[in-house]
């Protein structure tokens, strides 16, 4: 049975997400919502309609046949929408009627083998490199069933296959999917709970307790932090993440991810700027710095996936 999910991107030749070249599949979907998220794209389950204003062509009026009143609209020769009258029906009209690319559809089903088949396009890369499969979001384990099916198929035609998670998610899901995969990408992003609740509207509890409990199964664990100036780059986060981790089995990287303000633009684009906040990027020596903190552990340190 070809089982479909609903993912937004597949990256190809990815150094950032696992050993080797790998194409990381992106789930939609996500329990989280970090302010600093940068693909908010990936946070809704649903299928999504991205503006690009620049790209709208001011002679061209396609994308609005079809609509209902007032859902698309043009202002000053660019396009605007009432999010609050449209569908996912609607967003794929549009979308297929534009022809200069400005609007473009967030979101696709796909099935269990036509991934597949897409990804061993890429086999070579993996066999020269080590590399495999990275499955991210988003958060992949809210379509547990789905991705399950998805790395018995790429399993079976001889991939290797990572999992990137927030790790919120039930124990058994993530323990089901932890023993299938050769490796796990695990976020850590802040120790305090009240802190993550106010960056990322979830308690981190059962995130923590997920990870030690993960660390027991013999599965190969990195752990990532996202580095967000102003919110989980002080000493003292730092260090209770290093105290965190430092006992845990199987963790054998700590990789930190310097915050870029690459989902702003994004999160406008989907008529969502207000749920996205701008930092500022951390500085080369502050990162130099956190680096330092952490090495020592036991386990390497690295800037980048």
């Amino acid at each position: 049975m070809n089982m479909r999910g609903t993912i937004f991107d597949i990256k190809r030749f990815a150094v950032h997400d696992g050993p080797g070249i790998r194409t990381t599949i992106f789930f939609k979907g996500c329990p989280l919502h970090c302010l600093w998220c940068h693909n908010p794209e990936g946070i809704d389950s649903g299928i999504e309609l991205m503006v690009r204003p620049d790209r709208c062509a001011s002679i061209c009026r396609g994308c609005l046949k079809g609509a209902p009143k007032g859902a698309l609209s043009k202002i000053n020769g660019r396009i605007a929408i009432d999010r609050s009258r449209c569908d996912a029906d609607v967003y794929i009209r549009a979308a297929d009627a534009c022809f200069y690319d400005a609007l473009q559809l967030i979101g696709s089903k796909v099935g269990v083998e036509d991934l597949a088949t897409e990804v061993e396009k890429d086999r070579i890369f993996f066999e020269q490199s080590g590399g495999g499969v990275t499955f991210s979001g988003g958060e992949p384990l809210l379509q547990f069933k789905f991705l399950s099916k998805l790395i018995d198929a790429l399993q079976a035609r001889g991939f290797r296959t990572t999992l990137d998670t927030s790790g919120l998610a039930a124990w058994d899901v993530l323990e089901s999917i932890a023993r299938k995969v050769d490796l796990v990408l695990y976020d850590l992003k802040l120790m305090d709970d009240s802190m993550h609740v106010k960056y990322t509207g979830v308690s981190n509890r059962p995130i923590l307790e997920n990870l030690k409990r993960l660390s027991t199964l013999g599965r190969e664990i990195w752990v990532r932090i996202p580095v967000v100036p102003g919110v989980n780059d002080d000493d003292e986060n730092i260090r209770a993440t290093a105290n965190f981790v430092k006992p845990l089995k199987n963790v054998t990287r700590l990789s930190l991810l310097p915050y870029h303000k690459g989902g702003c633009e994004k999160s406008r684009n989907l008529g969502k700027g207000r749920d996205i906040r701008s930092f500022e990027a951390p500085s080369a020596a502050r990162t130099g710095a956190i680096v330092k903190s952490l090495s020592g552990g036991g386990f390497e340190v690295r800037q980048g996936g």
